[in-house]
């Protein structure tokens, strides 16, 4: 298989919310979400590529410590001087699941938090995904909780 990771592009917008669709269902965002948080922190949106067709995304960025933003929310703005680096979202198709895509996109979110001087990164694990995200070092913020999302959602962090 040929492909990776690079930077995203307006262009692919309209793929990051087809496979947003595809992959969270009723946690999906509009495509301004994504075009917005591609405008405010580009360095922290990827495109994975593979055998020349986009087949996932990721989106980072730093934000509030201990808060997610909301679904479908606007920023406006991304705040100075934060500690914590917030995976927004991550999403891949099949075609780029076992392909060490997941690896990739997880030494990517560390070195980026690294980056912009953050001391944890934090996400909302959705659709059972917290057993992913704690094999990858990421703990419950509030166990026993309901995650920002509603039920089946939790937030969680990784210090760095």
């Amino acid at each position: 298989m040929t492909g990776g990771w690079r930077p995203m592009r307006a262009a692919d917008l309209p793929a990051v919310v087809a496979i947003a669709d595809e992959v969270h269902g009723v946690f999906t965002e509009p495509l301004a979400v994504y075009a917005e948080r591609l405008a405010l922190y580009p360095d922290g949106c990827r495109i994975f590529e593979a055998e020349s067709a986009v087949a996932g995304f990721l989106v980072t960025h730093p934000w509030h410590r201990d808060a997610a933003p909301k679904i479908g929310a606007m920023l406006g703005a991304l705040p100075a001087g934060t500690a914590s680096y917030y995976l927004h979202d991550i999403a891949l198709l099949p075609a780029a699941r076992g392909t060490g895509a997941g690896a990739a996109a997880m030494a990517f979110v560390l070195e980026q938090a690294a980056a912009a001087d953050c001391d944890e990164t934090m996400l909302v694990a959705v659709h059972g995904a917290d057993s992913y995200w704690s094999a990858q070092g990421f703990d419950y913020a509030e166990p026993g909780r309901d995650g920002p999302y509603g039920p089946g959602s939790h937030l969680m962090r990784r210090t760095l």
